[in-house]
């Protein structure tokens, strides 16, 4: 189906561009020149189609492509970051999808498989998700448990119930009425900015995220919603880096929030596009989902301590989260697990380090969240920065990694002996593993793996 569309894609462009030059010369030019546009795409485009192929081998995805420049990229899956699958409305009149495959590697290591057929894309990305988490590939879907549906009533009613767009409906109909009673079309110039950003920001939004729906799984979380575009969008354990939840001044009195995470994998306009995790959802809700993505964590109990500035703020760690709350007028709430930290440190400016205070500054991978707590004292900034790289150093060492999440075992942590200060950790067979490391004797990441990959190939065109 994708050749007649570029046929007659590349047909109408020359048309519209040629033809009104080419009309000079006689219609006959016009048609001549027609025919030949539509055979030379068509001569393209079939052999394009036909020397590009996909599959799978082993834990690898092969993607052939390209006729003059000929292009084969095999990627582990052990590096699979997400996988969408995307429906836009084009799209979904005839039954078509595309196949979207973010790999850990950069803007340009996504590997996007367009026009497939609905189920061919829904079995590749359960082949995918598979081989990824170390299973065979033909193992069936993982089954998944209802989260949170997010009601259209609701949807509606918090996209409305915020002070931009509030104003911006104030603002547009004292315009319109002005122009109206005084018969001044001036006020077009005004209205015009005013209606594209709402289409932007309340529109846009409105048909992104209708008919919501969240689920859990062993493969992830995976997320299903749109009205023109719809995306079923999965995303594997540990890949959710850091996870905020905003808290606008009038959704506070309805009680809700919205949850953003920097997830792994996706970057550029892709993170943004995908960051969204919840939209609307009650208070409650939302940090369960946090409690979900962080298993084994619990974000309402760590202790948070208040700052002593004009702008209120709370900062808390404990061995598995870092919490940070502040705003005045937009609530945020932001949260970091200890191990996945890239760096922290302490910040202060001209004006702070006259006033004394600091800012305790955590980065993590690309996205809408930076947490940070600022206007701290040095001391307690200190304090807080020491407990974060301490329990950053613990949380790492039993930890294993984000691949083939379905057969591996990691280590089980246990206090130590009395008087020791150190937890010792013990594997699935009963035995402790230490290792001496810089003359400090830590514990060892001895992941195992098990589990039969799968051998066969998936192909398709």
């Amino acid at each position: 189906m994708t050749i007649p569309i570029q046929v007659v894609a590349v047909t109408l462009v020359f048309v519209a561009l040629a033809g009104p030059i080419l009309n000079s010369f006689g219609y006959a030019w016009v048609v001549v020149m027609t025919v030949a546009v539509v055979f030379g795409t068509l001569a393209y485009a079939l052999p394009t189609w036909w020397y590009g192929t996909f599959g799978l081998r082993e834990d690898h995805l092969v993607v052939h492509s390209g006729l003059v420049l000929r292009g084969s990229r095999e990627v582990p899956l052990s590096r699979l970051q997400a996988v969408d699958v995307v429906r836009p409305l084009f799209m979904q009149v005839f039954g078509l999808a595309e196949l979207r495959i973010e790999m850990a590697g950069g803007d340009g290591s996504a590997i996007r498989l367009r026009c497939l057929h609905r189920p061919l894309a829904e079995r590749m990305r359960v082949a995918i998700l598979a081989h990824a988490a170390g299973l065979p590939g033909r193992s069936p879907e993982a089954p998944e448990w209802p989260f949170y549906r997010l009601p259209f009533v609701l949807l509606l009613g918090a996209l409305t119930f915020r002070v931009p767009i509030l104003l911006s409906f104030i603002v547009l109909l004292m315009l319109a009425t002005a122009g109206v009673v005084f018969v001044e079309f001036g006020v077009v110039g005004a209205i015009l900015p005013l209606t594209l950003g709402l289409l932007r920001h309340f529109w846009g939004p409105l048909t992104r995220y209708t008919d919501y729906y969240a689920s859990l799984s062993s493969d992830g979380l995976r997320l299903r919603y749109g009205m023109f575009q719809r995306r079923m969008q999965t995303v594997p354990p540990g890949r959710v880096q850091a996870v905020r939840v905003v808290e606008p001044l009038l959704w506070r009195a309805l009680g809700v929030a919205r949850v953003e995470a920097n997830v792994a994998g996706y970057a550029g306009a892709r993170q943004g596009d995908s960051a969204t995790l919840l939209p609307v959802a009650p208070r409650r809700t939302a940090f369960a989902l946090v409690n979900e993505l962080f298993p084994e964590s619990e974000a309402a109990y760590v202790p948070l301590v208040p700052n002593r500035s004009p702008v209120p703020s709370m900062v808390g760690v404990d061995e598995r989260l870092f919490v940070s709350t502040r705003g005045l007028f937009c609530t945020v709430t932001e949260v970091v697990p200890v191990e996945r930290v890239q760096a922290a440190r302490l910040v202060a400016g001209p004006l702070s380090r006259f006033t004394g205070r600091v800012t305790v500054d955590v980065d993590t991978p690309p996205g809408p969240v930076r947490a940070e707590a600022p206007g701290r004292e040095a001391g307690e900034a200190r304090r807080f920065l020491d407990a974060l790289v301490e329990y950053g150093r613990r949380a790492r060492v039993p930890s294993a990694g984000t691949e083939r999440w379905a057969t591996r075992a990691t280590l089980t942590r246990r206090p130590g002996p009395a008087g020791s200060g150190r937890p010792t950790f013990e594997r699935p067979d009963g035995g402790a593993d230490t290792f001496q490391e810089n003359g400090r004797t830590d514990t060892a990441d001895t992941s195992v793996e098990s589990g039969t990959e799968g051998t066969g190939d998936t192909p398709g065109r």
